[in-house]
């Protein structure tokens, strides 16, 4: 085995991209391959793993997998490091499409910076009393490519993110697929701080982009803030998110997502 393999960081969210479009990894054989090279220590390790592969219609598809192997439909951070791999690799020009399987997304590239257009938000949901351990958590919930739902806290730093994340990603009522669950903290005027508990990667991660934006869109619905709003992760990197409202507010219009991505290092895996 020899394969080429590119790592990058968006705000602290880690990935290993591979450029697939001549097949150098059959589908059969990518989930046991991610789930053994995203181990920390044994191989590259990383919160999840994209391959590039060839379009019809756009400027190239992702296949995305978490850590653990299994597929998801859209990371808003991975879709910034992608986006800057294939500007950068002579795949994609600074403005591009690519399909994902939440949707097309478009990205535009601006140096180290990448703003990316997600999908549609959907399946909104308020004010949802979810009982773990006796003790009652009110949550409200929003697809914005993957599913999440946010728990609100006036002391994120001393939160069990992990325990009380892991119990709500199981839940039965988000059963069967699960959710990413997001702790979020008004921290200033249109800014929140958010700690994120990851399906998949089954624990917290530095920063999950797609939980910024779930975050910043319920937040702005409770009242707390209006866009732009600026969001720090765990990693203490801020993103920006981005989004218009239509109906009086009743519904989002276009959300944006931006923040940098970093090369972090190039290899060649030659074992897993």
């Amino acid at each position: 085995m020899s394969i080429v393999f590119t790592k990058m960081s968006g705000s602290g969210n880690d990935f290993i991209i591979i450029d697939n479009r001549e097949s150098v990894i059959e589908t059969s054989a990518k989930r046991n391959f991610v789930s053994k090279i995203c181990v920390p220590k044994f191989s590259v390790g990383a919160d999840g793993v994209i391959f590039i592969e060839n379009s019809e219609e756009f400027d190239f598809k992702w296949d995305f997998y978490n850590g653990d192997g299994s597929s998801a439909e859209m990371c808003g951070n991975g879709g910034r490091c992608v986006a800057r791999y294939a500007y950068e690799k002579n795949i994609a020009p600074k403005k591009m499409s690519f399909e994902t399987t939440a949707g097309i997304i478009k990205a535009e590239v601006k140096g180290s910076y990448v703003r990316i257009k997600l999908t549609s938000p959907e399946n909104l949901q308020r004010n949802l009393d979810i009982i773990l351990n006796e003790k009652t958590f009110r949550v409200d919930c929003l697809n914005t490519g993957v599913p999440h739902t946010i728990v609100y806290t006036q002391d994120i730093m001393n939160e069990d993110v992990c325990r009380i994340g892991r119990g709500i990603r199981s839940h039965s009522k988000f059963s069967p697929a699960g959710t990413n669950v997001d702790f979020v903290q008004k921290q200033g005027e249109d800014e929140l701080r958010v700690r994120t508990y990851e399906r998949g990667v089954e624990d917290e991660t530095l920063a999950c982009g797609t939980g910024v934006v779930a975050s910043a869109l319920l937040a702005s619905r409770a009242g707390m803030v209006q866009p732009p709003v600026h969001v720090q992760t765990q990693s203490g990197e801020v993103l920006m998110v981005d989004f218009a409202t239509t109906n009086g507010g009743e519904n989002f219009g276009e959300v944006f997502l931006e923040g940098s991505a970093k090369f972090v290092f190039e290899g060649t895996l030659v074992e897993i």
